[in-house]
């Protein structure tokens, strides 16, 4: 709708996890550098957790586009609680044969395919993505796989990306030997001001456009209601190049943002972060000062 009117080639601000456009901010670099270090240095198992919409599962992405042609790297997601054999979803991660077996068939021929990668040179990397949704008795699983070794070689990593309740999980006593063989962990945090700023221009960038498209207050709007939250941050920047092609605006102000933003609170689905952090709080009262605008309340 809006793409031509703002002259971009593609949606910049698309919820779907893309690694084009993934933002390097300071967090995301670093859980970055920690990730690929684990893969590099035969970590054992590494951790990454983070705030829902923060970013985690384009990072994984990044990750398994990029890995080098010496691991080979298999994905498993959109865990739940009802996830069945969770050997045969490892299985699966790796295409390889899991029909008709059994648990100790399925643990004896996953631990053929990793000698064999072994053997060929190649190390294996198992990326578990949404792993807060795991029960113990699957985390107790991949603790058992992370134990298979040639030699003193580790011939599994394991890559534990989840929620903030994955921290919380592997605290459990049923689960203290798992938390001991973490070797790398990380917490993504929330984007601060300067990042959201350079988080919505990179987008734009990729998505063809150079010039300013959010103007400083607009930006200062996002940031307080999004809590920093890259989705947050997408969810509001796209409905706002909506309102602003059908009101015919060629930059979108906080005034457009405070629409949007009103609009969802008749809903109540948008998820706006309270309390006031002491950066957003600072925030309002800057652009309240120059521009007589209360991003809080939209007066």
């Amino acid at each position: 709708m809006y793409l031509d009117y703002y002259g971009l080639a593609s949606k910049p601000f698309n919820l779907n996890p893309d690694p084009d456009f993934l933002y390097f901010g300071q967090g995301h670099q670093m859980a970055l550098n920690l990730l690929e270090y684990s893969l590099e240095s035969e970590a054992g198992i590494s951790v990454i957790t983070g705030e829902v919409g923060c970013g985690k599962t384009t990072l994984v992405r990044h990750v398994l586009d990029t890995v080098d042609k010496t691991v080979r790297a298999g994905l498993v997601s959109n865990t739940h609680s009802e996830f069945g054999e969770f050997m045969k979803w490892v299985l699966m991660a790796f295409e390889q044969p899991y029909q008709g077996a059994d648990k100790p068939e399925l643990y004896e021929r996953f631990q053929n395919f990793l000698l064999q990668q072994y053997a060929s040179g190649f190390r294996t990397a198992l990326i578990v993505d949404e792993a807060q949704n795991l029960n113990v008795s699957s985390l107790e699983e991949l603790r058992m796989l992370s134990n298979i070794n040639y030699g003193k070689h580790s011939l599994l990593q394991l890559v534990l990306v989840g929620q903030t309740e994955l921290l919380d999980k592997l605290k459990q006593p049923e689960l203290r030997q798992l938390a001991q063989r973490v070797c790398v962990d990380y917490h993504l945090q929330a984007l601060n001001l300067q990042d959201t700023v350079n988080y919505i221009k990179h987008r734009l960038l990729v998505a063809g456009r150079e010039e300013t498209l959010f103007d400083t207050f607009s930006i200062a709007t996002i940031f307080y209601h999004s809590g920093g939250i890259p989705r947050l941050i997408n969810t509001l920047c796209d409905l706002s190049l909506v309102y602003g092609y059908a009101a015919e605006h060629k930059t979108i102000g906080a005034r457009t943002i405070l629409a949007v933003l009103k609009d969802k609170a008749k809903t109540g689905v948008f998820p706006a972060h309270v309390p006031e952090t002491e950066q957003a709080e600072k925030v309002r009262k800057i652009v309240l000062d120059r521009s007589g605008v209360d991003i809080a309340i939209g007066t």
